[in-house]
């Protein structure tokens, strides 16, 4: 029997998970919940010193990842992060980079190869809930839909996992933010202004409630310095970041609880 419970993320790059899970991993560390989180890439394709884009002629892949490791160890000190897992795959970029075809990139990799790594961390972990992205990798995202492609696979070899959900905006709201952004003169990611995702609200049936720990999520995203596509999330006002961040919204991809929706508590229902 596990001694307590256990919430696992599985995200592709460092900042990710400041990104999108960091609410619910600061809140559940505060319940008592062991929080692991997994790692797939080096995020050597984020920006390097001074803000040096990946394909600057003077961008160092190498140094580029390991300042993202301390970024990240950072962010999961803060979070409460148990233990931290890094698949150290090489990063593949955003789609169409011609880093897609490389045969280290982490999307080249063997399925069977990456979903076994994932499977024993989950076999050693044994968590009742794991948050990944969806099939689209939240927003089409090579490494964020392979790394869904290889965590469902591990699920499914494994049998611990109670419930899997994936983070998600409601079209709703998505356009809402988008058109408060741009008033605000904002300059956003490039993947936050992709006009083709956002789910429909209707399978949006999971909302926790995350403000008491949102100065600790704003403090996480902070953590990821070099990553300046970020800098406007980072620099909003806090009573603009409480209102767009204090609530993480997900669907529920998997559930072998039987338990009913809509629901506010990840671990609901589960024993």
């Amino acid at each position: 029997m596990r001694e307590k419970p256990c919430l696992l993320c599985v995200h592709a790059h460092p900042d990710d998970e400041a990104l999108f899970t960091a609410g619910v991993m600061a809140k559940y560390h505060a319940d008592g919940v062991r929080s692991v989180l997994v790692t797939c890439t080096d995020g050597s394709l984020g920006f390097g010193p001074d803000g040096i884009g990946p394909h600057e002629p003077s961008h160092d892949r190498d140094l580029v990842a390991t300042a993202r490791r301390a970024e990240l160890e950072a962010s999961a000190t803060l979070l409460g992060v148990d233990r931290l897992e890094l698949l150290d795959y090489r990063d593949s970029g955003m789609a169409g980079w011609p880093e897609n075809d490389d045969a280290r990139a982490f999307i080249r990799q063997p399925l069977d190869e990456v979903a076994g790594r994932i499977a024993a961390v989950l076999d050693e972990e044994r968590p009742q809930v794991v948050v990944t992205y969806d099939a689209n990798g939240f927003y089409g995202h090579p490494d964020h839909v392979f790394t869904h492609l290889a965590t469902m696979a591990a699920v499914v070899a494994t049998a611990s996992v109670e419930r899997v959900y994936f983070p998600a905006i409601p079209e709703s709201m998505l356009a809402a933010f988008l058109d408060l952004a741009t008033g605000a003169g904002m300059e956003l990611p490039e993947w936050l202004e992709a006009p083709d995702w956002g789910t429909p609200d209707e399978l949006v049936q999971t909302e926790v409630d995350c403000t008491p720990w949102v100065r600790v999520k704003h403090a996480a995203l902070a953590a990821h310095a070099s990553q300046v596509d970020n800098a406007d999330l980072v620099g909003m006002p806090d009573e603009v970041f409480d209102v767009v961040f204090g609530t993480e919204r997900y669907v529920r991809g998997l559930d072998r609880t039987g338990s009913s929706l809509p629901e506010s508590d990840l671990f609901e229902g589960i024993e």
